[in-house]
């Protein structure tokens, strides 16, 4: 299995480190997938939201087929749902991917290459009523959400939901188990302040 997480200018760091991080520990399971690529538009260094510079493992032409994508979000996304290379890349490779990812506003990446329409999705919970305006997705305020072969999750930390929950779907609970204890991820019941109150928080949250 080959793992692709794409990046571009002003990605958000933790919305592809995360599930990154756990892509490559489960990598070392023996029902892990065989690698996980880092994949840009070139091979230049790409620069974050944050600043932090990344060294893509493949740009859109050396990049092998692939069995999962991921593209996660940030500012960068509002530019590069212009940007017909990186739209054409996430589509082709979704016509032999078994399931692409997105994380945050990603998700507008992934209506850009036509992968949306008619299918539920979430993102980033101060972006979720431009999801809406888009007129063909069944937007839902949960941390992640499946619909077919499309997988969403909410903004920033919810890809490391995103990313346990895929890897339990694909490679069972205990693999995902394994994964999630080695990473030391369990997340604490803390809530700090009242956020829940925000006008437009997300109903998983109202729920908490």
């Amino acid at each position: 299995m080959n793992i692709g997480i794409l990046i571009f200018p002003q990605v958000e760091e933790l919305d592809f480190v995360g599930p990154w991080e756990l892509f490559s520990l489960w990598q070392r399971l023996e029902n892990g997938p065989e690698r996980c690529l880092v994949v840009a538009e070139t091979l230049d260094p790409v620069v974050a939201a944050k600043g932090l510079s990344l060294n893509p493992h493949a740009s859109f032409s050396t990049c092998p087929p692939l069995d999962v994508l991921l593209v996660p979000g940030g500012q960068g996304t509002r530019k590069e749902v212009f940007n017909t290379a990186l739209v054409d890349f996430i589509r082709d490779q979704a016509e032999g991917a078994g399931a692409v990812l997105s994380v945050c506003t990603g998700a507008f990446l992934l209506h850009a290459a036509g992968l949306l329409e008619g299918r539920r999705a979430t993102t980033h919970w101060g972006s979720l009523d431009r999801l809406r305006a888009l007129g063909d997705v069944e937007v839902v305020e949960e941390r992640t959400t499946q619909d077919g072969p499309i997988w969403t999750s909410a903004g920033v930390s919810a890809g490391l939901d995103l990313a346990l929950a895929f890897i339990a779907e694909r490679a069972g609970e205990e693999a995902a188990a394994e994964v999630q204890l080695a990473a030391e991820y369990f997340p604490s019941d803390i809530v700090y302040g009242t956020p829940s109150r925000h006008p437009k928080a997300p109903a998983y949250l109202r729920r908490s």
